[in-house]
């Protein structure tokens, strides 16, 4: 599976964006897929996932009730919506397919198995 994430930019504290994570290959609909990101100096942190029928969603604490995950399978495609956007949120973010299937979703960065080669999001404050 290769995926292609998309959509970032710079934005002022307090705007919005989206992210788009595409596959040029095979189906994304078979893959629970999440978003990660990470800032300078630090570590891959887990954002968000979603199931493969966008049946479930799971959140960081640092982002839940901004951020929302979302597919539309027929467009092969998965989104992130962020609002309310914090300067704490810079990072380059990336998505990723969950290769094995699971009851859960995953928010261990080893757990996946595909990767986009991620969209720099930067927030001015």
């Amino acid at each position: 599976v290769q995926l292609q994430a998309s959509g970032g930019g710079l934005v002022q504290a307090g705007g919005s964006l989206r992210l788009s994570c595409a596959s040029s290959g095979r189906t994304l609909s078979s893959y629970a897929i999440g978003w990660f990101r990470q800032a300078p100096g630090k570590e891959r942190e887990f954002v968000a996932a979603i199931s493969w029928n966008g049946g479930s969603t799971s959140y960081a604490d640092s982002v839940k009730g901004r951020f929302t995950i979302s597919r539309d399978n027929a467009k092969n495609t998965v989104y992130l919506r962020m609002n309310s956007l914090k300067a704490v949120d810079t990072a380059v973010y990336y998505c990723a397919a969950d290769g094995i299937p699971s009851l859960f979703l995953r928010t261990v960065v080893a757990d996946y198995d595909y990767w986009g080669q991620g969209t720099q999001v930067t927030v001015s404050s």
